[in-house]
């Protein structure tokens, strides 16, 4: 007989065991799964996902929280500034301190007594002067002047404010509309204003006489200067003006009367007998221009008065001296060949034969005579200041088809 073992009891017998062991977390057979707890969150996020607003919803976040980081920066920084802030005492406690000790200072050293020193001996005075200085008043009459030495028309035209025919229109019987006859010495009448100057006829009319200025007969009865009254003015056609009165024309402007050389033509050069004692009588024909001029002078500049027919000067004056020789600047034939009366001096006309004519004046000597062919470059005189000149040059004009032009435009 065998014993039994107490042994094997020590160690009970094992219960069958699945093939597959369960999960700790496993659920009893036969009882309910309970699904484990999620975050209100992510439940939250989700259903914002599935709906398409995350995207919006992490900006809104984003913002929001950087709001609120601003405004409490802010606030931290009002804390800061608050207690950096000095607290101001009341206004009893500043007088009740006490008052500071003054500290003994030097006297400055005593100065000199002042003295006020003779006014007359250093610096200007000024001195109260019961005086009022009133404006000039505009002119409204006639002045004069006389002419000094160096003095032009253009220089004293410029001096009054006027214009150069001015001079000439109100100094006819001084100038007789020619400004080389313009000497020292000579009394001026000065216009006020622009225009002529007129003496007063018997037999004038008022009509007649504003038409031949070119003005309306009230501009010369109404101007101050002239001392009308409109109310014994009376018919202006017998108008009751005394004769001899002279009367100021404002704006008023005349023709010149011509003291140069006509178009003397070779065929007639007789109707330069009223230039003077230098007019031709029968001319023949001869050479003729070519139609470019040159230089009538070795100067190519000018001493007096340039191309002005405003001025009734219708030439130019080129510079020299006495006894510089002058040229023909064109071929052509002498048309007159001596004196002027008329304030020119010495004269050489020449007839180009082509329409065109040419002068030189002021000579001091001429070379040629009437009639005589002449070619371009020839000597034809001398420079010189015979006549109305102020001194040594050449009076050059040019004339086409009985009209004066400018040289500038034809000379090289």
């Amino acid at each position: 007989m065998i014993p039994e073992e107490s042994s094997l009891d020590e160690y009970p017998v094992a219960e069958a065991v699945p093939s597959q062991m369960a999960p700790p977390d496993a659920p009893e057979p036969g009882s309910l799964a309970i699904p484990p707890e999620r975050s209100w969150f992510l439940e939250f996020w989700e259903r914002l996902s599935q709906a398409g607003l995350a995207e919006s919803a992490l900006r809104l976040g984003t913002h929001t929280l950087l709001l609120a980081l601003i405004l409490l920066v802010a606030w931290a920084m009002r804390q800061f500034y608050r207690l950096g802030e000095v607290e101001e005492l009341p206004r009893d406690a500043a007088l009740a301190a006490a008052l500071p000790t003054p500290t003994p200072t030097e006297l400055p050293p005593q100065l000199l007594p002042f003295s006020i020193e003779d006014e007359g001996s250093s610096g200007i005075s000024r001195q109260a002067l019961l005086h009022t200085t009133i404006p000039a008043q505009p002119r409204a009459d006639v002045s004069k002047y006389t002419v000094e030495k160096g003095d032009t028309l253009f220089a004293i035209a410029e001096k009054f404010g006027l214009k150069p025919e001015t001079l000439l229109w109100g100094n006819q019987f001084v100038l007789g509309d020619n400004p080389h006859n313009l000497r020292p010495g000579q009394e001026l009448n000065i216009l006020p204003v622009d225009g002529t100057y007129y003496q007063w006829q018997a037999g004038d009319g008022l009509n007649g006489v504003s038409k031949f200025f070119g003005v309306k007969p009230e501009d010369i009865i109404s101007y101050p200067g002239n001392h009308l009254n409109p109310d014994e003015i009376g018919d202006y056609a017998r108008p009751n003006i005394k004769p001899g009165t002279w009367l100021i024309v404002p704006g008023g402007r005349r023709e010149f009367v011509s003291w140069s050389a006509p178009a003397i033509p070779r065929d007639n050069p007789g109707v330069a007998k009223v230039l003077g004692p230098g007019a031709c009588g029968s001319v023949v024909d001869g050479a003729i221009g070519a139609g470019a001029f040159i230089w009538p002078s070795n100067n190519h500049f000018l001493s007096g008065f340039d191309y002005s027919p405003s001025t009734n000067h219708f030439g130019i004056d080129i510079d020299g001296n006495t006894g510089d020789a002058v040229y023909a600047s064109d071929n052509g034939v002498v048309v007159y060949a001596g004196w002027n009366n008329w304030g020119y001096g010495y004269v050489v006309v020449i007839s180009h034969g082509n329409g065109w004519q040419t002068l030189y004046a002021h000579l001091s000597a001429y070379n040629v005579g009437c009639g005589q062919s002449v070619y371009q470059g020839t000597v034809v005189g001398a420079m010189g200041a015979t006549g109305n000149a102020s001194g040594s040059h050449l009076h050059f004009e040019m004339m086409y088809n009985g009209t004066k032009v400018n040289p500038w435009d034809y000379l090289p």
